[in-house]
């Protein structure tokens, strides 16, 4: 009977692995601490306890982790049910998701998902061949930190919909009630907020009631007012003005 080696391969390793006493190194990160990554080499996979994918490459990844001080590198996890952030800060899409990072240059793997595709991505140094993540999607970059804000504001607002629901016993329109009346409420108050802002920065020209109650203008505005309107008469004669007439001049013959 024939038998592949490349089907044989993560079997024998996890046996040698065994014997020889190699533990486990998968490196956890959350939001406190994934900044860790920008130093050094990494391997990165992005997972969710309830992902079908993710349960297959469980055993595979801890195998890579054992190689990691071989191989120079770490080996991390993150979990997204965890930190929402970091899928928006990575903007991870699809569960798993592998990165392969260098020195703070971010790479995604897309290769097979086998212990000796992942040994020689590292070993002969293929990330090399993919292209970076561009700067302005970094992951560590201004645009990519509010994106994580906006990822874990949403998580929370699950949290507290689901919450409404089951501990207090709110049917769903209930609890969308509550959102749309507490989005008008902040809508409005951020609203104000920028109103007073820009009166504060950008007052408005104050105007001075006269004797009979009638708005008065300031001096300086009346003349700048006086001035364009002389402008526009001036150049209202001048159009209206008549082209002059040349007379002709005749002589008379003297009888």
């Amino acid at each position: 009977m024939f038998i592949n080696a490349n089907m044989l391969l993560p079997s024998v390793l996890s046996l040698f692995l065994v014997v020889t006493g190699v533990t486990c190194q998968i490196k956890s990160l959350d939001e406190t601490n994934w900044d860790s990554i920008l130093k050094g080499e990494w391997m990165l996979e992005f997972y969710a306890p309830w992902c079908p994918a993710c349960k297959a490459l469980e055993t595979t990844w801890k195998e890579l982790s054992k190689y990691g001080g071989e191989l120079g590198i770490s080996v991390g996890q993150v979990d997204v049910t965890v930190s929402p952030g970091l899928s928006g800060r990575f903007m991870v899409t699809a569960l798993p998701t592998i990165f392969h990072v260098s020195n703070g240059e971010f790479r995604q793997y897309r290769g097979s998902r086998d212990i000796e595709s992942f040994l020689q991505f590292v070993k002969e140094k293929k990330w090399k061949d993919l292209q970076a993540v561009p700067s302005w999607k970094s992951p560590a970059s201004y645009q990519m930190t509010a994106v994580a804000y906006f990822f874990k504001l949403s998580q929370l607002l699950r949290n507290i919909h689901a919450r409404l629901m089951e501990d207090y016993g709110l049917p769903t329109w209930g609890s969308y009630l509550i959102f749309a009346i507490a989005t008008i409420f902040f809508g409005a108050l951020l609203g104000l907020i920028i109103v007073f802002c820009i009166d504060f920065f950008y007052p408005p020209k104050i105007l001075h009631y006269g004797a009979e109650g009638s708005p008065s203008r300031r001096k300086d505005d009346a003349e700048e007012e006086d001035d364009l309107e002389d402008e526009i008469v001036d150049e209202q004669n001048e159009e209206n003005a008549s082209p002059p007439v040349r007379k002709r001049r005749t002589t008379r013959k003297a009888d």
